[in-house]
C-alpha cells in the first residue's frame, strides 16, 4: 500500500515537473534566439543551454526518485499502549494515535492492551474508531499476565488482526452498571442482549466465531490465549512485539473504505511509540473511584481547615483544586448524585460543628451521612467502580478523630471561667525590679507595678506569681 501510494505521488510530481520543464525550455529557447540574433556567439550559447538543460533534469529526477525510493523501503509502524480502565481519556488517546498513523501513512497501527474493562460509552467510541480506520489496526493483549476483560474483549475483537501473548486472558464481558441507581432486572436483560448482539456484529464483521464471542457477554465466559485461538476469537499468538511484527507480514486486511491492503513488514522497520501525554496520563490516573473519593475528601477537609483557621490560604487553595478534580473524576465515572450530595451534607454538618455549639451532634450526623454517601457513591458498579471499604473506614476514622479534638477544644473553652479586668492578672507571673521588703516594684507585660511580698524578702530579677490584686497593688509570692 505504501509503495503504491509513493508511485502515485511520484507520477503526479513527475507530470508537474515535466510541465514546468517544458515552460522553462521554451523560455530558455526564446532567450537563446534573442541572444543569437544580437551577438555572434550562438554556438557557445547553444552548448551552455544544453548543459543547463541536462543538469536541471538530472537534479529534478534525483530529488524525486531518491525520497520515493527511501520511503518505499522504510516501513513505519505506530505503537499505542493502553493499560488500566477504559475511560474517555483513553478513547481520546486511541483516536489521536490512529489519526496520526493515518496522517503519516503508517504500515500498521498496533495497540498494546491490558485492561480489566471500563465504561460502555468509551468502549463504543474506541470500537467505532478502529473499525473505521484507514490504516490496519492490530490489538495485541500483552504483556504476559495481562488481560482484556469486559470492554477489552470488544476492543480486541474489533481489530483487523487480534493477537495475544502467551499467558494472557480475554472475555468476561457481561455488562455492569458504572454508577447511578440499580438497574431493574428487565432493563438489565435488554442491556445484556444488546451487548451480546453488538459483540456478534463485531465478530462477524471480522470473520471471528460469533457464537463464542456471544458467550463472553451472556455467560461471562473467559478464554486463555490458547482457548481464544482455538475458538477463532483471535488470529495469532505472539511471544513478543518483534514476533508479532514478523507474523503479520503478508496479511491481507480490508479497510472500512473497501480497499484491500497487504501488510508489508519487510525491509527497514521504523517503530514510532505514541505514548499518552502527561495531561492524558494524569486524567487517566484520577479517573478512578478511590482517587475520586480521596480528592473529594481532601477538598472538603481543606475548605473546613480554611474556615477553622482563616487566613492560612494554603488549605483552602488545595481544597478548591482537589474538589474541582474530584468533580471531573466523578463526572467521568457517572457517580450517583445521591451519594455525592450525602458526602457534601456530611462536610456541611462538620462546618456547622465548628461555627456553632452542638457538642458533637452535628459531627455524629456528619459521620453517618459520610458513611452512607460513600457506600452508595457507585452502586452496582462491580469491583471496577466501587470505593474500597478500607478506604471508607480510614477516611471516616480520620474525620472522627479530627472532630473529636475540635469538640474537646470547644468544650474546654466553655468550661473555662471567664475572667476580665484586673482579676485576669491572678496566677500570672512577673519579674521583680525593686526588691520586695515586703514592698517593692515588679515588671508585668511591659508595665511597672507596686507589689507586696506575702512571704519574706524577694530579690530583684526573681520571678513571682500574682496572688491578689488590690487597686493598683499586686500581692505576690516567690515562684519556686
Amino acid at each position: 500500500m505504501r509503495l503504491i501510494n509513493n508511485l502515485v505521488s511520484f507520477a503526479t510530481q513527475l507530470q508537474s515537473i515535466y510541465t514546468l520543464s517544458i515552460d522553462l525550455l521554451i523560455g530558455l529557447r526564446y532567450v537563446k534566439n534573442y541572444t543569437h540574433s544580437t551577438i555572434n556567439e550562438g554556438n557557445m550559447i547553444k552548448r551552455v543551454f544544453k548543459a543547463f538543460r541536462l543538469t536541471f533534469f538530472i537534479a529534478l529526477m534525483a530529488g524525486v526518485l531518491l525520497p520515493a525510493t527511501l520511503s518505499a523501503a522504510t516501513q513505519s509502524i505506530h505503537i499505542l499502549h493502553v493499560e488500566g480502565t477504559i475511560v474517555p481519556v483513553v478513547a481520546d488517546y486511541i483516536d489521536r494515535g490512529i489519526s496520526q498513523a493515518e496522517d503519516e501513512n503508517a504500515t500498521v497501527c498496533i495497540i498494546e492492551l491490558d485492561t480489566p474493562g471500563g465504561l460502555l460509552g468509551s468502549t463504543e467510541e474506541i470500537v467505532q474508531r478502529i473499525m473505521n480506520a484507514d490504516v490496519p489496526v492490530v490489538v495485541y493483549v500483552s504483556p504476559r499476565g495481562a488481560w482484556a476483560a469486559s470492554a477489552g474483549t470488544f476492543i480486541t475483537l474489533s481489530a483487523h488482526i487480534a493477537a495475544m501473548t502467551p499467558g494472557t486472558t480475554i472475555g468476561a464481558a457481561h455488562p455492569v452498571a458504572a454508577g447511578g441507581e440499580e438497574i431493574p432486572e428487565e432493563q438489565m436483560k435488554k442491556i445484556v442482549e444488546f451487548s451480546a448482539k453488538w459483540m456478534e456484529t463485531i465478530a462477524q464483521e471480522r470473520g471471528r466465531n460469533f457464537e463464542e464471542a456471544r458467550l463472553a457477554v451472556t455467560e461471562s465466559k473467559s478464554f486463555t490465549d490458547v482457548d481464544a485461538l482455538d475458538a477463532n476469537l483471535i488470529d495469532l499468538r505472539a511471544d513478543s512485539l518483534e514476533d508479532l511484527i514478523a507474523q503479520i507480514n503478508g496479511w491481507q486486511v480490508t479497510l472500512a473504505n473497501g480497499v484491500e491492503v497487504t501488510i508489508d513488514t519487510t525491509g527497514t522497520i521504523e517503530k514510532t511509540r505514541n505514548e499518552m501525554s502527561l495531561i492524558e496520563r494524569f486524567l487517566h490516573a484520577i479517573s478512578d473511584p478511590n482517587i475520586a473519593y480521596i480528592l473529594l475528601s481532601l477538598g472538603t477537609i481543606g475548605i473546613i481547615a480554611e474556615i477553622y483557621i482563616p487566613g492560612t490560604f494554603f488549605p483552602g487553595i488545595i481544597g478548591a483544586i482537589s474538589l474541582l478534580l474530584a468533580f471531573y473524576s466523578l463526572g467521568v465515572l457517572n457517580a450517583y448524585w445521591g451519594g455525592i450530595l450525602l458526602i457534601l451534607l456530611a462536610f456541611g454538618l462538620f462546618i456547622g460543628e465548628i461555627l456553632t455549639t452542638t457538642f458533637g451532634l452535628f459531627t455524629a450526623g456528619g459521620i453517618t451521612a459520610l458513611v452512607l454517601g460513600s457506600l452508595i457513591l457507585f452502586p452496582g458498579g462491580g469491583p471496577l467502580f466501587q470505593v474500597d471499604l478500607w478506604l471508607i473506614a480510614v477516611v471516616t476514622i480520620l474525620v472522627a478523630v479530627v472532630f473529636a479534638f475540635v469538640i474537646s477544644r470547644i468544650i474546654r473553652a466553655h468550661r473555662r471561667q471567664a475572667s476580665t479586668g484586673r482579676e485576669e492578672l491572678v496566677g500570672k507571673t512577673a519579674v521583680v525590679k525593686v526588691a520586695l521588703e515586703p514592698e517593692g516594684t515588679v515588671f508585668f507585660k511591659g508595665e511597672r507595678w507596686a507589689a507586696i511580698s506575702e512571704k519574706g524578702r524577694i530579690k530583684p530579677g526573681e520571678t513571682v506569681i500574682i496572688t491578689k490584686v488590690d487597686g493598683l497593688k499586686l500581692y505576690v509570692t516567690k515562684k519556686e
